[in-house]
């Protein structure tokens, strides 16, 4: 099977490159090992990988240096760090310094070849979103609804305004801003995207505005922000709900007057950039509740454009469906290998259309990619669907479980697409957190009386107490 992606491992230490050269190799990756970074910058000049796994302590060119090197003469490749010194230190200056991810050894063999899929992917993704090629993915639906989102795209075609686009999760907001830009004046500049809630409290201010050299520990070389990136183009800003209150400030100061300074820096910078910010959240609550500024709302909310729930434009699934099938076929296909379209049967597709699909098109096109790979048929019937799609059929009596359990499934598939690390921490301590409220609700505080009503001692409910900051 012909390899997708080039990885580059850079580690001192012969067993680490060999474990995991053979383990990426064993899932399709194509793998060259060194065992220093002193050439690299010189290797880079004829050929380019799409990701590199450096270690972070080498002799002669370190990993924090290369990675320095790297974010100045080659910013769009992603560099994973890996470091058997598990401090906090090494993690923040490795993301401060454009890391994609901090890999600490010793590591999981099936977490270093996820989170390198997760950095080849963000790698095809930034070359899509740059591009000024008119092949970018079109937005499809019949709907109503939709097509009131095709004539305000339309009627901003010839304009630069500030759009903000609300809507559920995975409704296709991303999709929409670069449609607005590529039917805007700016369509041959950058489009640069940004998710807001996927970066680190403490690095978002950098990531948006740059830093300078020296700035902060990890900061070895001028690296410039979203804003600059995006000079003479849109500035797409999604899920805008969960930015800090501090960043808000700034963010409404670039907006009102398109000057800003680097993190570190005394030059103000001025850029023309088109801001297209997206959120699933109330805004207009966010705003009552001091969370978010106000002036900032109205900055942003000059014009808004609403997408509706796939539960809301049920008529469109159909052609979804086929539409995302067909590429993950041919998505999974290699060079050598003959494409084989798949069809959905008449009675699968009208269960599928009827579902609710809490996910909304990123649930849907997710189901295409689970079944391009493992229905063997050229049918697919609806028991080749995932058992989670076929909970409605079964006779359970309680509609409330499926819809909490259909809830946290989508919630899981949410999170992986995000690339999130320790998922079931994050899950677990969420559900034990609401357990623990509801019986302290019910048993009025007393401690002893939950602990029964919980399956748990005294002490184990004492605990959880103290380490969930109830």
């Amino acid at each position: 099977m012909t390899s997708q992606h080039h990885i580059w491992i850079i580690d001192d230490d012969d067993s680490i490159r060999w474990v995991l050269q053979k383990a990426l190799e064993g899932a399709n990756f194509n793998v060259t090992s060194f065992d220093n970074a002193n050439t690299i910058l010189e290797v880079l000049k004829t050929n380019e990988p799409d990701a590199i796994i450096t270690d972070i302590r080498m002799p002669g060119i370190d990993g924090l240096e290369l990675l320095s090197q790297l974010s100045d003469k080659h910013p769009d490749l992603p560099v994973i760090i890996m470091t058997a010194h598990t401090d906090l230190d090494s993690a923040v200056s490795a993301y401060q310094g454009g890391a994609f991810e901090y890999l600490p050894k010793p590591f999981d063999i099936d977490d270093a070849v996820t989170i390198t899929q997760r950095a080849c992917n963000k790698k095809l993704a930034l070359n899509e979103t740059t591009s000024t090629d008119n092949n970018s993915p079109e937005i499809i639906g019949a709907a109503p609804a939709m097509q009131e989102v095709f004539r305000t795209i339309g009627r901003l075609s010839k304009s630069v305004i500030s759009v903000l686009i609300t809507g559920e999760s995975g409704t296709g907001k991303e999709l929409v801003a670069l449609s607005l830009h590529k039917h805007s004046p700016r369509a041959e500049q950058p489009f640069i995207a940004l998710n807001t809630a996927a970066i680190p409290r403490e690095l978002l201010e950098s990531e948006l505005f740059g830093h300078e050299k020296g700035a902060f520990t990890g900061a070895q070389a001028l690296r410039k922000g979203r804003f600059e990136q995006a000079d003479g183009g849109t500035l797409f800003l999604d899920e805008i709900g969960d930015m800090p209150s501090e960043l808000q400030t700034r963010l409404l100061r670039v907006l009102a007057d398109g000057v800003f300074y680097r993190v570190g820096g005394h030059t103000p910078i001025k850029v023309n950039v088109r801001v297209i910010a997206a959120t699933h959240q109330n805004l207009e609550q966010h705003v009552k509740q001091g969370l978010f500024r106000e002036d900032l709302f109205h900055r942003l909310n000059v014009i808004r454009i609403q997408l509706p729930a796939l539960r809301e434009r049920k008529e469109d699934i159909p052609a979804l469906l086929n539409l995302f099938l067909q590429r993950a076929i041919k998505e999974q296909a290699t060079d050598n290998e003959d494409i084989e379209p798949k069809s959905i049967d008449k009675e699968t597709m009208s269960y599928l259309s009827s579902l609710h699909w809490p996910g909304n098109v990123r649930q849907l096109e997710n189901t295409c990619h689970w079944l391009a790979v493992m229905t063997s048929g050229q049918t697919v019937h609806i028991s080749d669907l995932p058992s989670e799609l076929l909970t409605d059929r079964k006779n359970i009596g309680n509609e409330t479980e499926i819809d909490w359990m259909q809830s946290l499934s989508t919630k899981v598939q949410q999170m992986l697409i995000a690339g999130e690390d320790e998922i079931a921490q994050q899950i677990i301590s969420k559900v034990e957190k609401i357990l623990i409220q509801a019986t302290l609700q019910k048993t009025n505080g007393r401690k002893n009386d939950a602990a029964k009503l919980l399956g748990w001692g005294r002490n184990t409910l004492t605990r959880k107490i103290k380490e969930l900051d109830l």
